[in-house]
């Protein structure tokens, strides 16, 4: 059975591993601040490591699902980061949403110690992980790709290669910054019915009838109407993190992203407000307050 090591048990992480012990993976787990998921993963059969390193000699496939590229850097590197425990055919495979050139540094890295790195950032929410039904975003050694992908079938509905390493960091930090600024724009409009005095739900039926309708669009309803977050689970602060991201990646490729900007500021100034662990569909709030 192949051993697998998976870091980082946060919303979608601790759905990944749950679905993977489901499927009869053996794991090794390395958790964040929240303890009560990595407690549950033991549980259920998972052995947790101490250190990143200890994680790496006890897997062939490790696993990382953090938040910024800081945090993949701060887990990879160092006397006991993954890098330092792996074994020579390693397959590392970097779930979350990182800036594409800290993926091809890691790359090289991974290489020059005898494994590969993967960068298969996800789509869809943890309870899509739940139920094996993410989008996964695939890039890297393509016969490394193909050597995991049965791994990755148990989790992804759509499991994609898109070409050479840090592709997929690239077209999620692109999917992200389209998501969140759509988010942000309906948010704004269901604060703005309010102000003008039209009903949220007769505002919704009339667009949602048209061309703008999307599964964005019904995530952000989901709050603004009936109060559910659970259709968008995606934290503010990552939100705008990512659309940051891609703001970066633009300057990086030495273009200016014009239509970031506006997501960006808002998230912003939502973080500063205390909306950094609220959902993005909250935004909806945030865009009401202001407009009082």
């Amino acid at each position: 059975m192949t051993k697998i090591g998976f870091i980082g048990l946060g919303l979608m992480g601790a759905a990944m591993v749950q679905r993977l012990q489901d499927r009869g993976h053996a794991l090794t787990v390395l958790g964040n601040k929240t303890r009560t998921r990595i407690d549950e993963a033991v549980k259920n059969g998972a052995t947790e490591a101490k250190t990143a390193r200890e994680l790496a000699a006890a897997s062939d496939i490790v696993m990382l699902c953090m938040g910024t590229s800081e945090q993949v850097e701060s887990r990879m590197l160092g006397d006991d980061g993954v890098i330092a425990g792996m074994k020579p055919g390693t397959v590392v495979i970097d779930f979350g949403t990182s800036l594409p050139s800290s993926t091809v540094m890691l790359g090289e890295k991974v290489a020059a110690a005898g494994g590969t790195y993967l960068d298969t950032p996800l789509g869809r929410t943890p309870d899509h992980a739940y139920e094996g039904k993410l989008n996964i975003m695939g890039a890297g050694d393509k016969a490394a790709f193909d050597k995991v992908k049965p791994v990755l079938d148990d989790l992804g509905e759509n499991v994609f290669h898109l070409g050479k390493l840090g592709s997929g960091h690239t077209v999620k930090l692109m999917n992200n910054f389209f998501g969140m600024t759509v988010a942000n724009a309906m948010a704004e409009a269901f604060a703005m019915a309010d102000k003008m005095g039209v009903e949220r739900k007769m505002f919704y039926d009339v667009v949602s009838a048209g061309p703008l309708h999307s599964g964005m669009m019904d995530f952000v309803a989901a709050y603004a109407l009936e109060g559910d977050t659970s259709k968008l689970a995606f934290a503010v602060g990552n939100a705008k993190k990512d659309v940051g991201y891609y703001a970066q990646m633009a300057s990086d490729a030495g273009v200016e992203s014009m239509m970031s900007a506006s997501a960006n500021s808002a998230m912003a100034k939502a973080v500063d407000a205390g909306y950094s662990d609220k959902m993005v569909c909250e935004m909806v709030d945030f865009y009401a307050d202001k407009f009082k």
